[in-house]
């Protein structure tokens, strides 16, 4: 009686069923995690138990805009990578108005170049409590004037490219070290 292939060392045939069915099941997999929707605030994690503050917009108080969806969406998929001063681009890295200009050029198409300082000037300015996704926030880091920025992702978030160590990483706007630190809000978005 003859051993099969695989205990004989070489490789056993694959038939062709259990591949199709592989493949077809992978395909429905990957089909379902495609599809676009509208970002669920509601649904992305959040790293404090503790309520937000009242003059933090809720997810109910803004209408669904794609295009400030798109911001917050592509902004969110940016996290984890590297941090590099001046950095303006995913393979080499991002510092916190390289991550701004990035965003709005690829998710809206604008672009948005300078400082952190120069995004400051050139937004509109937005009431903290009616703060959008897409919107920008502003921090006093340094002991400057707009020396930090970030997107405004919904739920009390902001996406920023935070230092070396960090990279790009979402916080809350109650985190004690940014809610002290925040100068204001503004958008670019008409």
């Amino acid at each position: 009686m003859s051993q099969p292939a695989y205990r004989q060392g070489r490789r056993a045939p694959i038939t062709r069923a259990p591949c199709l069915w592989l493949t077809l099941g992978l395909a429905l997999l990957l089909t379902g995690c495609s599809s676009t929707v509208p970002l669920d605030e509601t649904a992305l994690p959040v790293p404090s138990a503790k309520p937000l503050s009242a003059d933090v917009p809720s997810p109910d108080n803004t209408a669904y805009d794609p295009k400030r969806n798109d911001l917050a969406l592509f902004a969110l998929s940016l996290l984890d990578t590297r941090y590099t001063w001046g950095g303006r681009g995913p393979a080499t890295g991002f510092d916190c108005s390289g991550l701004v200009s990035h965003v709005y050029r690829e998710a809206a198409g604008l672009p948005v170049k300078g400082s952190s300082a120069d995004l400051g000037q050139k937004s509109r300015p937005v009431d903290r409590s009616r703060i959008q996704p897409g919107d920008l926030v502003f921090f006093n880091t340094l002991g400057a004037r707009h020396s930090h920025v970030g997107i405004y992702v919904g739920g009390g978030r902001f996406v920023h490219a935070s230092n070396p160590k960090t990279g790009v990483r979402i916080d809350q706007m109650n985190n004690r070290y940014y809610a002290q630190r925040f100068e204001g809000a503004g958008t670019l978005l008409d």
